[in-house]
């Protein structure tokens, strides 16, 4: 009988653990982790509500990806409805929330997932090296690894790297890998923070009278990005998802310019003409502002904070403002505090198939790629699909047909 080929994965977060899944049929397969145990990070996204990807398919799905048709190919490959296939063969049944993002049927822990990851691998004959810590290449068929002090040297036909961004480094995400990387000969991108909160310059007022409020019902945009839903005001400015999928934008204005800036539409279920008729029928002075168009105190005062007394005290440039409101930003909140990065190992590092040019039996997935996607499930089928893709890419070079 023909030995098997073996496979290493470096890391075993979700893009490591559907790989594993993939090729334990065909090759001989081992995950190493530097954590205590696989899966750190997916537990931490299950603290929130376990968000597992988002019913979207098709353009309305590989649209949510920055830059524009990065991920294409591998959704097309492996979307949101082969995910759910793929953990309803595990036991794991699903359903859709608001906003399209998919849940585990309520009563199912975070953990009883990870754990049913864990049990089908480990019935497939792959081998869990726990606190086994990727240190550097010694050449293109061998990885140095550091367990407890000693190094290892550990051999295979294939390498598939899915170690993460910068993100959550209490989970072991750090972003440390790049210098292994760069002295292999592999170019990399600084990580920078994406899916968080935005600077803002705050007056007196705002930060005594509204941190901690929050805006509902608005809608953040930016060029072709925006959304509708929460953001809350903080000491340093806003956060929460309707801020989050400008941050691409707000980051490429930053690299560009030493200033930024972003909207915010305070009635967007409202036309403008719809409040011009109630600017005409009322014959609105200021102090009607609040009750007349249902604008909360912290709205008002975000909006009085940026609009001029002429323009304010004009009831049709003010109903202007609400709909259009330009909101200076000043820089993104650090790393340790955003949900993702962006940067890590550029597309053009590596070939169609996720495996680097340099060296085409070593393939990389997940958040180490560059590439950008917004919460509510998108993050994690990112790193589902090109886990799932680079690992059905070896199987195509072996001649060998996967099954989903």
């Amino acid at each position: 009988m023909m030995k098997k080929k073996k496979a290493v994965i470096i890391g075993g977060g979700p893009a490591g653990l559907i790989a594993a899944d993939v090729l334990s049929t065909h090759l001989d397969v081992t995950i190493i982790e530097k954590e205590k145990n696989v899966g750190q990070k997916f537990l931490v996204a299950g603290k929130g509500g376990f968000n597992l990807t988002n019913s979207s398919t098709g353009d309305e799905l590989k649209n949510k990806y920055l830059p524009k048709n990065i991920l294409n190919e591998f959704l097309t490959e492996f979307d949101s409805n082969d995910l759910r296939d793929w953990f309803l063969n595990m036991g794991i049944k699903t359903f859709i929330g608001t906003s399209g993002r998919v849940f585990p049927e309520k009563g199912t822990k975070p953990v009883e997932v990870l754990n049913a990851i864990k049990t089908k691998l480990s019935n497939s004959g792959v081998t869990f090296l726990l606190q086994h810590k990727f240190s550097g290449f010694k050449n293109c068929k061998t990885i140095l690894v550091e367990q407890k002090g000693r190094e290892l040297t550990l051999e295979a036909d294939y390498f598939i790297f899915a170690l993460g961004g910068a993100s959550w480094t209490k989970t072991g995400s750090d972003g440390r890998w790049t210098k292994d990387f760069e002295d292999f000969g592999v170019a990399t991108k600084p990580f920078q923070s994406s899916n968080c909160g935005v600077n803002i310059s705050w007056n007196k007022n705002i930060i005594k009278h509204h941190t901690g409020k929050p805006l509902k019902n608005i809608k953040v945009y930016l060029d072709e990005l925006e959304k509708v839903g929460e953001a809350v005001i903080t000491e340093y400015g806003l956060e929460g998802n309707a801020v989050y999928p400008v941050v691409p934008g707000i980051r490429e204005q930053l690299a560009r310019n030493d200033h930024a800036h972003f909207f915010i539409d305070f009635k967007p279920f409202n036309t403008l003409e719809q409040l011009q008729l109630k600017v005409e029928k009322d014959n609105l002075s200021p102090k009607n502002y609040a009750d007349v168009f249902k604008l909360g105190t912290s709205q008002m005062a975000v909006i009085k904070m940026f609009t001029s007394k002429e323009e304010f005290l004009d009831p049709r440039s003010f109903i202007k403002k609400i709909k259009h409101l330009k909101i200076p930003a000043v820089s993104l909140r650090p790393i340790e505090e955003a949900i993702s990065t962006v940067g890590g190992i550029p597309m053009e590092e590596v070939n169609s198939d996720l495996s680097l040019k340099k060296s085409n039996n070593i393939f990389i997935v997940g958040e180490m790629l560059d590439w950008d996607a917004p919460t509510g499930g998108f993050l994690l089928q990112g790193c589902f699909s090109t886990g799932y893709f680079a690992a059905a890419s070896i199987l195509r070079r072996e001649n060998i047909k996967g099954n989903k």
